[in-house]
C-alpha cells in the first residue's frame, strides 16, 4: 500500500523514468536508495514500454512496415498514459500489458 507522502516522494522520479531510456536509468540509479514503490511502479512500466518500442521497431524492419508502426502508435499511447498517471500521481498500469511488466519486473524494488 502506497501512502500520500510516498507517492508525493517518488513522483518526480516516476516522472523522470519516462524520458527515454536515459531518464529510465537515472530514475533505477536514484531509487536503489529510497526504494520508493511509486517510483519502481513506473520504472516497471517504462521498462516494458522500451521491450514493446524494441518489439515494434523489430516487427516493422523485418516483418511488416504497416504492423510495426501499429505496434509504434500503441506503445507511444501506453507511454502517454504512463506519464499521464505518473504526473497525476497514480499507480495505474497501461492496459492490457501493464500488470504483466509488474509481475515480469517484480524484482525492480
Amino acid at each position: 500500500m502506497m501512502t500520500e507522502q510516498t507517492i508525493r516522494e517518488g513522483r518526480t522520479m516516476a516522472i523522470v523514468a519516462y524520458f527515454t531510456f536515459v531518464g529510465l536509468i537515472i530514475a533505477i540509479i536514484m531509487n536503489l536508495d529510497k526504494k520508493n514503490p511509486f517510483t519502481a511502479f513506473h520504472i516497471r512500466q517504462m521498462l516494458g514500454l522500451i521491450i514493446l518500442l524494441i518489439f515494434s521497431n523489430l516487427t516493422e524492419a523485418y516483418i511488416n512496415s504497416w504492423l510495426g508502426t501499429i505496434f509504434w502508435v500503441i506503445t507511444f499511447v501506453f507511454w502517454l498514459f504512463g506519464l499521464y498517471h505518473a504526473i497525476k500521481s497514480e499507480a495505474k498500469p497501461v492496459p492490457v500489458l501493464g500488470e504483466k511488466f509488474q509481475e515480469w519486473f517484480q524484482n525492480i524494488n
